[in-house]
């Protein structure tokens, strides 16, 4: 398969799976309320664990199914991926109980792992150098237009349907992206070094999940908690234990020593901070405007677009200063940063107008920022790893978000009601990712010249 092929068809039936994989993060939110009075009778834990199940075995499997793709080919692992996927959603449809419901949702978070890392490596693959960062934004305008679709369709499907029927729509829509997958994007070679990792993918797995759960189950449960702190400690020695066996393995799933480059722990560290912001504003968006401002769940839903405008906006910029990563990822991260800190003075007398400059400020950022610190993960590594590269990339995308829920979620349940806890959440998530910001953009200074970024024909550059 030549190397520069991609064509629109394809680009757009990869787009669309990114974007349907995402949507399902963020369409369950707005469904709570009727979930929770649904004749499934789910206990408040239950309910929680519907909405993060999927979240959760989706970032634990991100780095092995990237992996996994790289040795089995990229175009198989995608179209399991989608068949995984529908299986969950039919599973949480036809749910006769909450335990169905939340193993359905696992279920099409396993299948999601799958469809992210091999959408964009075989982007990496067949776009050509010059178009690549014009590639990934399109991919990272996906995963925006993915959260606000989600965040739309949940609200519609709140208001209107069923949630039910929210689970029925993505059995059809992911058999449809499963045929044009089939028919526009050729397969792309494999990686022949690569290797399961048997023992490898089940430490890193569980130790990610384990840290997750923390992560997520913190503010219910309390930091200090035995049962937090002891899912922190296990993560923490099953990760240790990972790193011990690929350091030692001939053929480990991967090298933990790809972190030695400071360009890969620069946009990792930046990816994970854009998204922490970006959680952190869905987190008490959806409840501002309903439960301050009064808006339905649908309106809701229409109200979250503008996120979209801005990322879009933003993307032809993004395109154009691919070759300044530090000036456009420091800018960007810095817009959300702001963003938030404006968008923290936000109360119930503040107009829809004001409200919305300040999600348009914070997604302007997002546009800015994603195409290069996602650019930046996957050429830190070899081509042939370039599943296992999105892998990481996407990891660190959504870590950054359970922890910007997390503290988001810890602040508020410090205060009284939303309208008094909105504004030191937002506050504190905001200055926590401009001080990040600082540490990202110093990576790309002058250590991030001294490591290998790799092209597309596997040759190393300074």
């Amino acid at each position: 398969m030549p190397s520069h092929a991609l064509k629109r068809p394809t680009l757009l039936a990869l787009c669309a799976c990114v974007l349907v994989a995402q949507s399902m993060v963020a369409a369950i939110n707005l469904l709570i309320p009727q979930l929770s009075s649904s004749s499934l009778h789910p206990s408040h834990t239950q309910v929680l664990w519907t909405v993060d199940a999927y979240v959760i075995v989706f970032a634990g499997l991100l780095v092995p199914a990237g992996a996994l793709g790289d040795r089995y080919g990229r175009k198989g692992a995608l179209l399991a991926g989608l068949g995984l996927f529908a299986a969950g959603a039919a599973t949480s449809a036809l749910a006769t109980g909450p335990a169905v419901l939340i193993a359905g949702r696992g279920l099409s978070g396993a299948g999601a792992a799958l469809i992210t890392p091999a959408t964009l490596s075989i982007l990496m693959r067949l776009s050509a150098p010059e178009h690549r960062a014009r590639s990934m934004g399109a991919w990272t305008l996906s995963i925006g237009l993915g959260g606000a679709l989600g965040n739309l369709g949940g609200g519609l499907a709140g208001q209107f349907l069923t949630w039910r029927a929210l689970f029925a729509a993505m059995v059809p829509l992911a058999v449809l992206l499963a045929v044009a997958v089939v028919v526009t994007t050729p397969r792309t070679e494999r990686s022949p070094a690569g290797n399961p990792d048997p023992l490898g993918t089940l430490l890193l797995t569980t130790g990610l999940v384990a840290v997750l759960f923390g992560v997520i189950e913190g503010p219910v449960h309390g930091w200090t908690s035995a049962r937090i702190l002891g899912a922190f400690t296990a993560g923490a020695l099953l990760i240790a234990g990972f790193t011990g066996h690929a350091l030692r393995s001939p053929a480990p799933l991967f090298d933990p020593r790809v972190f030695a480059s400071a360009r890969l722990r620069a946009a990792s560290l930046g990816t994970a901070t854009g998204f922490f912001g970006l959680f952190s504003l869905f987190y008490v968006n959806s409840q501002y405007l309903q439960g301050v401002k009064g808006f339905g769940a649908a309106v809701t839903g229409l109200a979250i677009m503008p996120l979209v405008f801005g990322m879009a906006a933003t993307q032809k910029l993004a395109t154009r200063w691919a070759g300044h990563p530090r000036a456009v990822v420091g800018t960007g991260l810095a817009l959300i940063g702001l963003g938030l800190l404006g968008a923290s003075t936000a109360d119930a007398g503040t107009p829809y107008g004001v409200f919305v400059c300040w999600l348009l400020v914070i997604s302007a950022g997002a546009g800015l920022s994603m195409p290069a610190l996602t650019l930046g993960v996957v050429t830190s590594l070899p081509p042939h790893q370039a599943g296992l590269g999105s892998g990481l990339g996407t990891t660190a995308r959504e870590t950054g978000a359970a922890l910007g829920v997390a503290v988001t979620g810890t602040v508020l349940s410090a205060h009284t009601d939303l309208p008094h806890g909105m504004g030191p959440a937002l506050r504190t998530v905001g200055v926590v990712v401009l001080a990040a910001t600082a540490l990202v953009v110093a990576g790309y200074g002058s250590l991030a010249r001294r490591v290998p970024h790799y092209a597309a024909d596997g040759t190393a550059t300074p």
